[in-house]
């Protein structure tokens, strides 16, 4: 089942979920790295030369050097699956983007696999990995 638990969970996770997606946009640090728990680590296998990052202060200042190459980004994220045991949950979710970069425009899709965990009665993402699903971009002057 995609969606089990509470509604009140999966509403909150939803919500954890889009937080994070406004500060992408926003290109928000801090309410970006409210997001992720102390102890979170980040992989992302599609990207060897980064791997995985462990820590939310090495995850958020590994993200704020990232940002500094995407200017203007559009960042969307929606789940596919929500599962809630106690205080733990399993969520994977879609993402889209759009960005300026010198050879065009860039929109990438991807997925995210998550565990989440909630932590005085706040959900935390504890483990995100990311892969790509689709690239596509419109060279400028087209």
């Amino acid at each position: 089942m995609p969606f089990a638990g509470p509604a009140e969970d999966r509403l909150a996770l939803r919500e954890l979920l889009e937080t994070y997606a406004d500060a992408v946009t926003r290109c928000d640090a801090q309410a970006w790295g409210e997001t992720w728990a102390e102890d979170a680590q980040w992989s992302l296998p599609d990207y060897p030369e980064i791997g995985t990052t462990c820590g939310r202060a090495a995850i958020v200042a590994m993200w704020v050097e990232a940002m500094k190459h995407y200017p203007g980004i559009m960042f969307e994220a929606w789940p596919g699956s929500i599962v809630v045991d106690g205080d733990r949950a399993t969520l994977r979710s879609y993402t889209a983007e759009v960005y300026d970069w010198p050879d065009g425009v860039h929109r990438d899709r991807g997925q995210y696999d998550d565990e989440c965990i909630r932590i005085d009665g706040r959900w935390y993402f504890k483990a995100r990995t990311f892969r790509n699903i689709h690239r596509q971009i419109a060279p400028k002057g087209l």
